[in-house]
């Protein structure tokens, strides 16, 4: 008798699953992004914080319908499960594949920006020779890939492996976290200015503080990469504990766990900062919340607080890797993707090869960050990918009664229809104005080339992926003449 080809094993509990959902989503998204936004985005001003309430509003109507779609279909792939069922293979394939594409450039651009937190640890500590090797540019690229490939190796080594890793430094980074809301909180901007005056006889000027919707709404679009990772709770479906309870359950404590504190930690950095100082400092150098409040605290607390930062970024890397590669997994498994892609390996219960794959990839956006100078690009491309798949994610939830009857049977949270209805509609209508807004902010920017321009090179890519998805397409169908019913069910991992 042949012996059974080795399956995902569903190992992964409510904190694991919960940790991967936030642990993808804390990053340099909070500890970069509020503060660097008043370069990218000039003129927000003191309204970031209200940006970033309103950024949460498609995230919210995205994750809503993530919960639905997961109880009904807990399996590997997530998005692209979700959408080839209850709308058609090639939107999940879209969905997916730019989720994937966007994902894995930025998981390459954080293993890029996490060398320079441990420069400042370094010059921090008074070792200013390891602080200036940190500086060189090789030097900078050879550890980004160190630190990359060494997460794609705890991903390879199996789902225990990877909650070993996972759980701890999620601790770990709420503990430090939480010493920034502290400090924030503790010292005001009073406090700053006679600092700032003591130290470097600098004066922080005033600026007017004025409000422009246009201004705000890029914002918003852009702050709402700092909800992105959620989702990825919904690819590791394969390999989660009671996956119809605990997917919807992980999903509902990550975004709103990571929500307070992304909230909390702005506030506190912007209560003791002046938002004028970061809006001038931001337009000179990359800042991050650690090298702000570096100015008010002593500096062993300093260090602390930069490597929490440091922490924070490692952190997206395990459960970022892991949602990627899962999506390649699925892609495969349903025949999209070459099938030798799908193999788990009998040792680890693992998709080694679609691991790889994905690390490879994200290889890509450390290169690219290196030339490009800029890892607001890798971001940008995010933001893009990420507002076309919740988008389809709401489009699905609005079809799926409708497209796929059976699959809809199973749904077990938010079961009214006319709920589902006004949470597919209400994202819809979010989620096109932040992408309509976030696009035309990209093709107005003033750069050097069109390929700094994020929408010319997802398009790019997404044309290439579609001319290969329907040449696979067209060779499945001609293998199964029965190929979409196929596809109104689930496949076993």
């Amino acid at each position: 008798m042949s012996q059974a080809s080795p399956t995902l094993s569903r190992q992964l509990g409510l904190l694991g699953l919960t940790a991967t959902g936030i642990c993808s989503m804390i990053g340099a998204s909070i500890y970069v992004v509020p503060f660097m936004i008043q370069r990218n985005v000039p003129g927000i001003g003191p309204y970031v914080l209200p940006a970033f309430l309103f950024a949460a509003i498609p995230a919210v109507f995205a994750a809503f319908a993530y919960t639905v779609l997961s109880s009904a279909m807990p399996r590997a792939g997530g998005s692209y499960l979700y959408a080839s069922r209850a709308l058609h293979p090639f939107w999940g394939f879209v969905a997916s594949f730019s989720q994937w594409f966007g994902l894995s450039i930025v998981i390459g651009v954080i293993a890029y920006v996490v060398v320079p937190f441990f420069r400042d640890v370094a010059l921090a500590l008074g070792w200013a020779e390891i602080g200036d090797w940190l500086e060189i540019g090789t030097i900078r690229v050879t550890l980004s890939l160190l630190l990359l490939w060494t997460f794609v190796g705890i991903n390879l080594k199996g789902i225990k492996s990877y909650e070993k890793t996972l759980i701890p430094l999620m601790i770990l980074m709420f503990v430090l976290g939480g010493l920034v809301i502290i400090s924030g909180f503790f010292f005001n901007q009073n406090d700053f200015i006679e600092v700032l005056k003591t130290k470097e006889n600098r004066e922080v000027i005033s600026l007017p503080a004025v409000f422009d919707w246009g201004t705000f709404l890029s914002a918003s679009a852009l702050l709402f990469s700092s909800f992105i990772g959620f989702d990825a709770i919904a690819q590791a479906g394969g390999e989660a504990k009671n996956p119809s309870k605990n997917l919807p359950r992980a999903i509902g404590l990550a975004i709103f766990g990571v929500g307070i504190f992304y909230f909390s930690f702005t506030s506190a950095v912007y209560h003791a900062i002046p938002w004028e100082f970061v809006a001038s400092e931001a337009l000179e150098k990359d800042l991050s919340a650690a090298g702000l409040l570096a100015y008010l605290l002593p500096s062993s607390l300093g260090v602390v607080i930069l490597l929490g930062a440091a922490i924070a970024l490692l952190n997206d890397l395990p459960a970022m890797i892991l949602s990627v590669s899962r999506l390649v997994f699925s892609w495969a498994e349903d025949g999209i993707f070459p099938r030798s892609l799908a193999k788990i390996s009998s040792k680890n219960q693992t998709p080694a090869r679609a691991i790889v794959v994905s690390g490879s990839v994200s290889t890509i956006g450390v290169l690219g960050s290196h030339f490009a100078g800029d890892f607001f690009l890798g971001i940008d491309i995010m933001v893009t990918s990420m507002l076309v798949n919740f988008l389809l994610m709401c489009l699905a939830l609005v079809f799926f009664k409708k497209r796929n009857p059976s699959l809809h049977a199973r749904v077990s949270v938010f079961k009214s229809d006319s709920l589902q209805l006004l949470i597919g509609i209400g994202g819809i209508l979010f989620l096109t104005s932040f992408l309509i807004i976030h696009v035309s902010k990209d093709l107005k920017a003033d750069v050097s080339e069109w390929y700094f321009h994020s929408t010319w090179v997802w398009l790019l890519v997404m044309g290439t992926a579609s001319l290969y998805f329907f040449y696979r397409w067209k060779k499945l169908k001609q293998e199964n003449p029965e190929l979409e019913k196929s596809f109104k069910e689930l496949p076993e991992n």
